[in-house]
């Protein structure tokens, strides 16, 4: 998923947000670690450790509010730049293109081997995986406990392709309605003084809160796309955010100005919330703790998502060989580091290591397996298509850095 062009300090033909690659870059790989710690904490998962304990999950739950929906915000910055470049028709046919051939690749190669250490590790199959993989493949719902044909952690690849789809129709409205003069206004005003930058906390809060007291409760997150509607609309909303301030420089300066506040409110409230995560249990008995920590950790997911934007416009707009490289490497990365991550704890869980020397081996194994697999398939013009990559018949050609749009 390549970046649009820069929009700070000045938007010209040939710069990158930078700043947005970085994060992206981040984010995936901070979504690797998490997956390797479901291996070890005890929440439900498709492969777990023997030595499973809870001593990273506070950690882990302050990670959740906030990854996905700055990978969604990012898109919908990226989706702003490619719908301006291509319109509407074309963005649908490119996000086709692009995202479609990864979500089967995902579903009928890439994870069938997590579902099969699933249902081994539960006793409901055999060794042959033939024989699972007809019927994983053969049949939709197949007759295990899982649902299968299934794309587990490519969920968020589903979903992004049937946002765009749903948007590209929408995309002139969208565009009329971010430009706007009450947009631009908003934006001079959210970076005109303290109280704008209070407002940038505050007023974008209103959503997410009217979701968690209504549509939360009654639809509680699956994945599954047609069911998921609390997961849609939250991830919905914050991508049109990512759109709508893509090309409104106010709104960036209102992130840069109230960068020290939000950065003081994500201090707080992640030691508060550590706090409450640390023995859960007893807040949750107790309303009067319960209802206040389930509204911080909405506040504290968009104040870290200011944050880090804030910090990455102060610290990390900035290009290099390893930005080059690891913008093209991480979407690959993502598509197959789950997989890896599932089979070799399944091979490790009966090895009888201690939990550190387990713990060692399988991130060396999914970062290694992560880098081969990257290195494989952008060599293999057939294979880039479906991991996530551009084609190109002549796959290893030293890279141009040119103004992109969202993959």
């Amino acid at each position: 998923m390549s970046l649009s062009p820069s929009i700070s300090p000045v938007v010209t033909p040939s710069s990158r947000r930078y700043d947005l690659d970085w994060l992206r870059i981040i984010v995936f790989i901070l979504l690797i670690f998490y997956h390797i710690g479901m291996y070890f904490n005890t929440e439900g998962w498709h492969a777990k450790s023997l030595h499973a304990n809870d001593a990273m999950e506070p950690l882990m739950w302050l990670s959740s509010p906030w990854r996905l929906p700055l990978l969604f915000f990012i898109s919908g910055v990226a989706i702003r730049y490619l719908g301006d470049k291509l319109g509407a028709g074309r963005f649908a046919l490119d996000r086709t293109w692009r995202l479609f051939p990864v979500i089967l690749f995902g579903m009928f190669v890439i994870v069938p081997p997590q579902t099969w250490s699933e249902l081994r590790i539960a006793g409901e199959i055999g060794p042959d995986w033939w024989d699972f993989y007809r019927q994983y493949a053969g049949q939709w719902e197949g007759p295990w406990p899982v649902f299968t044909p299934t794309w587990n952690h490519l969920w968020y690849v589903a979903y992004l392709f049937v946002y765009c789809l749903l948007l590209a129709p929408l995309l002139p409205l969208l565009r009329a309605g971010s430009d706007s003069r009450v947009m631009q206004t908003l934006g001079r005003w959210a970076s005109a003084n303290w109280i704008g930058s209070l407002g940038l906390i505050i007023l974008p809060l209103a959503p997410f809160i009217l979701y968690r007291f209504t549509i939360v409760p009654m639809f509680p997150t699956t994945h599954d796309l047609t069911g998921d509607w609390a997961n849609h609309a939250g991830s919905l909303t914050i991508l049109l955010y990512g759109y709508a301030f893509a090309r409104n420089e106010g709104l960036w300066k209102a992130i840069d100005r109230a960068f020290p506040l939000v950065a003081g409110v994500t201090v707080t409230l992640f030691v508060l919330l550590y706090a409450a995560y640390t023995d859960f249990d007893w807040v949750a008995e107790r309303s009067y703790l319960l209802w206040p920590a389930r509204v911080a950790r909405i506040v504290f997911a968009w104040s870290i998502i200011l944050t880090l934007l804030g910090a990455a416009r102060r610290w990390l707009n900035t290009d290099g060989p390893l930005r080059r490289y690891l913008t093209q490497a991480v979407f690959p990365y993502y598509i197959l580091h789950q997989t890896i991550t599932v089979m070799a704890g399944y091979a490790l869980r009966q090895a009888g290591l201690d939990v550190w020397t387990e713990f060692f081996i399988l991130v060396s194994v999914t970062a290694g397996g992560c880098v081969l697999g990257f290195e494989i398939v952008r060599r293999i013009p057939l294979l880039r298509p479906v991991m996530g990559l551009k084609f190109s018949p002549d796959p290893i050609r030293k890279p141009v850095n040119r103004p992109a749009a969202a993959e």
